[in-house]
């Protein structure tokens, strides 16, 4: 009687069925996860090589308005610091070296109660440049992005 189920029928037993779901389900996890971890070694190389490029970023202030306020990022000993400064008079320039990667630098110059004009200009010498302008009391022109 080992044969039969509990209603008295004899047991069908047919050959045994492998589940392929679970097989699909860890393709379809590991394919990606290994295409996003070659995406990341080859992004991760990339930054290496620029993390020892050296960069030389000019700041440049032109204009009439005779009270302002520079603000600048510099870098030094690798870690990123901020500068500000108010020069007496007009056109400014200043620069500032740099080793490795760089993204998102805001270059920016107030003008004081005053009014006037301005134009602030970033030159990187990977080729990048950023310029913007402003004129009036208390306007800001700001050279972002670099």
């Amino acid at each position: 009687m080992s044969d039969q189920d509990p209603d008295g029928f004899p047991e069908v037993v047919g050959p045994h069925r492998r589940r392929v779901w679970p097989w699909v389900l860890l393709l379809a996890v590991l394919v990606p996860a290994g295409a996003a971890a070659v995406a990341v070694e080859v992004v991760a190389g990339e930054l290496s090589g620029e993390g020892t490029r050296p960069l030389r970023i000019t700041y440049e202030v032109t204009g009439t308005a005779e009270d302002v306020t520079i603000t600048y990022p510099t870098w030094r000993n690798g870690y990123l610091s901020t500068a500000r400064l108010s020069p007496q008079t007009l056109p400014w320039a200043g620069e500032t070296r740099t080793r490795g990667f760089m993204n998102g630098g805001s270059f920016a110059v107030t003008i004081g109660a005053s009014g006037g004009a301005v134009a602030c200009a970033v030159t990187v010498d990977d080729g990048t440049v950023r310029t913007a302008t402003a004129s009036g009391a208390f306007a800001t022109a700001t050279c972002d992005g670099f």
